[in-house]
């Protein structure tokens, strides 16, 4: 669906306007046309495809779902591909595509499976009509660094959730439930670290070395997002390492609980055990044996069977194992 579609001279917004006034603009020079595009059909793309000249295969990544994050250039034209992360209603991270074609006159962002709006971007962007001059170049910035300052948040919200479950490490019988929320979380730091990582390499392209026409006079500003994504980085390898340390504490606290648990049965067995033995003794019936004529031989027995277990169990608590 068509979100909107803007014409903007020497940075200013000049006019809304629909898709059959898109040529006439793109023709007139010093004119800028930003498109946006939201889950858009197969006909739509095709559209902005013939309107705006792009390249199919850049057209069948667009449609494609679970692009890998990416910056390519197809001619005059630069193609990137961008996740959003989002949490859902369920408190899991959603994954959204945005897609961006900048060109010599015309910006196209284009959002799938994507809630997270892009329209304070292009609020941002008309309040500063000096820098909308710089083109083009300038508005994929604004884009990407738009999308890449959402990741700050869900970071925050991982560490936070971290920071939760590393206090219950040490409550006994929470063992299994914290090794499974690592794990959980684990799982949410790979999706946004496969968002991060090809990003991060790509923008790294544009700061350094030959830069794409369209992004030379914004090179300082890729600058700034690169800078933004080296840090998410750096949180998520800190995050990685502190789970995996987390994880080994965590089994150790189990290894040690059930150690404890051992102990307890090994030091009752052994009490048990004790008095197993005197009544195995005495309850061999051999004729000889003085103690099964004794009027206090059975009073004795207990206690003496009373006495020993009570002296092993005092034992093993002052080794502290009961």
């Amino acid at each position: 669906m068509l979100i909107n579609c803007v014409a903007y001279q020497e940075g200013r917004k000049v006019a809304d306007i629909g898709p059959e006034a898109i040529s006439d603009y793109l023709g007139r020079p010093g004119f800028l046309v930003w498109l946006a595009l939201k889950d858009p059909t197969p006909d739509e793309l095709k559209m902005i495809r013939d309107e705006f000249g792009l390249h199919e295969l850049a057209i069948e990544d667009a449609e494609t779902d679970h692009q890998r994050p990416k910056i390519e250039e197809y001619g005059d034209t630069v193609f990137a591909v961008a996740h959003t992360i989002e949490y859902g209603p369920t408190d899991d991270l959603v994954s959204g595509e945005v897609a961006i074609f900048a060109g010599p006159n015309f910006v196209i962002s284009v959002r799938n499976r994507s809630e997270h709006s892009l329209q304070e971007v292009r609020e941002r962007a008309e309040r500063e009509p000096h820098l909308m001059r710089e083109g083009p170049g300038f508005v994929l910035y604004a884009l990407l660094d738009a999308i890449v300052d959402q990741y700050f948040p869900v970071i925050e919200a991982l560490e936070s959730e971290l920071e939760g479950i590393e206090e219950k490490i040490f409550v006994g019988g929470s063992g299994k439930e914290n090794v499974r929320r690592l794990y959980d979380l684990k799982r949410r730091i790979a999706v946004v670290r496969h968002a991060v990582m090809p990003l991060l390499d790509s923008v790294g392209h544009l700061t350094r070395g030959r830069v794409p026409p369209v992004c030379e006079s914004s090179r300082h500003y890729f600058r700034d997002v690169y800078d933004h994504l080296a840090r998410i980085d750096g949180e998520l390898d800190n995050l990685r390492d502190t789970i995996s340390t987390a994880i080994q504490v965590n089994l150790s606290m189990i290894t040690i609980d059930e150690a404890e648990t051992t102990k307890r049965l090994a030091a009752w067995a052994g009490i048990f055990a004790l008095a197993t033995v005197f009544a195995g003794i005495w309850g061999m019936n051999f004729e000889l044996m003085p103690e099964l004529r004794w009027r206090w031989g059975y009073p004795a027995a207990l206690g003496v069977m009373g006495l020993s277990c009570a002296w092993l169990y005092r034992r093993f608590r002052k080794a502290d194992w009961l």
